[in-house]
């Protein structure tokens, strides 16, 4: 064929761009959900972000934010101390749209039960599924609140900037700004979470502050204006809030090492810190530092299930658009028996994900403390353990355009394992369930109440639960994943079994609850499962 022929560059049998699809029709697991837990009147402004979310500007503003990594700026060109993290454009682009939707500190204005932490869970759950990096510092601002709330000095002096939703980016006094974000730094290089093994050292000074000296091993997003830490005071590990800028509009003594080069997570900036001296205000009684920062941890992890929740959905939805478009062997590949049984089988794990996730963020709303003090753990261990699987499995339904950086999802694969490392790696947290299990019975009992909730409406669920209550009489620490993966995962079968249509709680309770394990690899779905209403539900069509 002569140099030139328009012919070889003919694009065939290649799908197209999904941007533009509808991110809330084609997910009533999430609708269903956010009205069950009490927020049905956010649901026409939900539809106006997912519409955002899924348009080609801010799929390329995910794009962008993630291609161009932060840069750390240790000095100017004068030499002088400054100790700053430069962004692309599109991350202050995804920070300013998830401040000002308040996914950050707005629900901590509303009433109890009021649907408003619903709300916000279900727009972070959408925001994840576009980019996972900038929801860092969202989340832990809105996991600072609570536990700021303990001084109620400190609490009247940030939160009216935290719960603002203005970004205002920049090295300024707080009380100055329109808007504030927070973070946390607790893990060192020689304990990282055993933080009670933690060097860093507080001494009190006459006025009250304290004066930190030590090195933070992660620190993520070290632009925020406030941190919360934990340092050694004389009476034992304490919690301390720490700003970047002091009332008098000098810089605390908070110095930058260098940028973790991570895995995935890429247009989040995670730095190693060095205190100097630095100015901290005490949180709590001194001694109390893990139970004071707890508060914190616990909003976070509800924010590593949604993520994890939004990284499974958005490698579901890329993967379903695909096949739609794409042949092979002589047909679609949406009309494979094979290809159609394992996108079903995916498109369980996020209805399950999703309803547990949406769940989890009602027990906030209503506060419901027992639940979550056992569910939140468990539940963080088997989503986000899943997460990667499943974003493995949707890579695969793209062939190898799905193993090129265009297709977005080798960023969803290198960003599905991190919600389980944070906040707790797998041992950690299902240590925690075990010790929950074992100190908090009225947890265990608030959870069984969810959990026996769906008793009788199926023969394999019910054995499962009883498996689960024989293993929680166990209470055997090598046994402790095996704990939290059950329990998470009768939460699940309970949520779908009572909530989602026949066609979603039966194939997810015949493939989860047999006899041979919860999990094989997608796409084992017994025969009678009703693959093609299922695929149904999940399969992004355009808005309109």
């Amino acid at each position: 064929m002569r140099d030139g022929d328009g012919r070889t560059h003919l694009v065939a049998n290649q799908p197209p761009s999904i941007a533009g699809y509808d991110a809330l029709s084609c997910d009533p697991a999430l609708t269903d959900a956010v009205t069950r837990e009490g927020a049905a009147e956010a649901l026409p402004a939900l539809g106006t972000l997912a519409r955002l979310v899924a348009s080609e500007e801010a799929r390329e503003h995910a794009r962008l934010a993630d291609t161009h990594s932060p840069v750390l700026r240790t000095h100017d060109r004068y030499g002088h101390r400054v100790d700053e993290v430069e962004f692309h454009p599109s991350w202050h682009w995804l920070m300013r749209t998830s401040v000002g939707w308040g996914l950050h500190g707005a629900p901590w204005e509303a009433e109890t039960g009021t649907g408003a932490h619903v709300a916000r869970a279900a727009g972070f759950y959408l925001m994840g599924q576009l980019e996972s990096g900038h929801c860092c510092p969202i989340s832990m601002t809105y996991a600072s609140v609570p536990a700021l709330r303990r001084s109620p000095e400190l609490a009247a002096a940030y939160e009216p900037g935290l719960l603002s939703t203005t970004y205002d980016f920049g090295l300024t006094e707080p009380s100055t700004k329109a808007g504030l974000l927070a973070g946390m730094s607790m893990t060192e290089k020689q304990g990282g979470s055993d933080v009670r093994s933690g060097t860093t050292d507080a001494r009190p000074q006459p006025d009250g502050t304290y004066r930190l000296t030590g090195h933070k091993w992660f620190t993520s997003a070290p632009m925020n204006d406030v941190f919360l830490t934990l340092a050694q005071a004389p009476g034992g590990l304490t919690c301390f809030v720490l700003p970047r800028v002091l009332p008098d509009g000098t810089r605390n003594a908070i110095r930058l090492q260098r940028l973790k080069d991570k895995l995935g997570n890429r247009s989040n900036a995670s730095a190693e810190i060095e205190y100097t001296g630095a100015v901290g205000w005490r949180l709590g009684d001194e001694g109390r530092g893990v139970a004071t920062i707890i508060d914190m941890v616990s909003m976070t992890r509800l924010d590593c299930v949604l993520g994890s929740a939004a990284i499974t959905r958005a490698a579901l939805t890329e993967a379903a658009h695909h096949v739609q478009h794409r042949s092979a062997f002589g047909s679609r590949l949406a009309d494979s028996p094979l290809m159609q049984t394992v996108l079903a089988d995916l498109a369980l794990e996020s209805e399950a994900a999703t309803a547990l996730a949406m769940r989890l963020a009602g027990a906030v709303d209503r506060g419901e403390k027992a639940l979550l003090r056992l569910a939140l753990p468990a539940s963080k261990y088997l989503v986000c353990k899943r997460a990667p699987a499943v974003v493995a499995e949707a890579l695969e339904c793209l062939g190898g355009n799905g193993y090129v950086e265009e297709s977005g999802m080798p960023r969803l694969y290198r960003e599905a394992p991190l919600n389980s490392i944070w906040e707790g790696s797998g041992n950690v947290t299902a240590l925690d369930v075990l010790r929950a299990v074992t100190r908090e019975p009225e947890s265990v009992e608030a959870v069984l109440a969810e959990i026996d909730a769906a008793a009788g409406v199926d023969t394999w669920y019910d054995r499962g639960v009883r498996e689960l209550r024989t293993e929680l009489r166990s209470r055997e620490e090598r046994r402790a994943r095996r704990l939290a993966e059950m329990l998470a995962l009768c939460l699940q079968g309970s949520l779908l079994l009572r909530f989602a249509p026949e066609e979603v709680s039966s194939a997810f309770v015949s493939a989860r609850f047999l006899p041979d394990g919860p999990w094989r690899t997608a796409g084992t779905l017994p025969a009678e499962a009703h693959i093609e209403a299922l695929l149904a539900r999940v399969t992004p069509h355009p808005a309109g």
